[in-house]
């Protein structure tokens, strides 16, 4: 039997601290976690300098499947690019931006983040 909603909402917002630590400790500034609206969500929205910075947190326990980076889809990413936008429009202005994805991936984790994964 697979672990049930909370249990996986817990991992979930382990990743999704993982990340923020990463991203913390590489001199990026948290500017947002879990950003939705009804266009989308984004995990983390942060600054990088003067450029902004949208990062998806994807987590699997296993390769199986194709493992975190397969569960990425077009849909998946245009929603993203969508609450980005909505994002934006709040600022009333355009800053340089770029989409990130980390990927978790087994138990003891193996974290990959790949910046400028794609582009809207």
């Amino acid at each position: 039997m697979g672990p049930t909603g909370a249990a996986m909402n817990t991992r979930g917002e382990a990743a999704e601290q993982l990340a923020a630590e990463r991203l913390a400790a590489a001199g990026l500034r948290i500017l947002a976690r879990n950003y939705a609206c009804r266009l989308g969500e984004i995990d983390i929205v942060c600054a990088e300098g003067e450029v902004l910075v949208f990062v998806e947190v994807r987590q699997r326990k296993s390769e199986r499947y194709g493992g975190a980076a397969a569960s990425i889809t077009a849909v998946k990413r245009q929603r993203i690019i969508r609450a980005a936008r909505h994002y934006l429009m709040r600022l009333g202005r355009e800053p340089a931006c770029r989409f990130d994805v980390f990927l978790i991936c087994g138990r003891a984790p193996r974290v990959e983040w790949i910046r400028n994964a794609f582009e809207a």
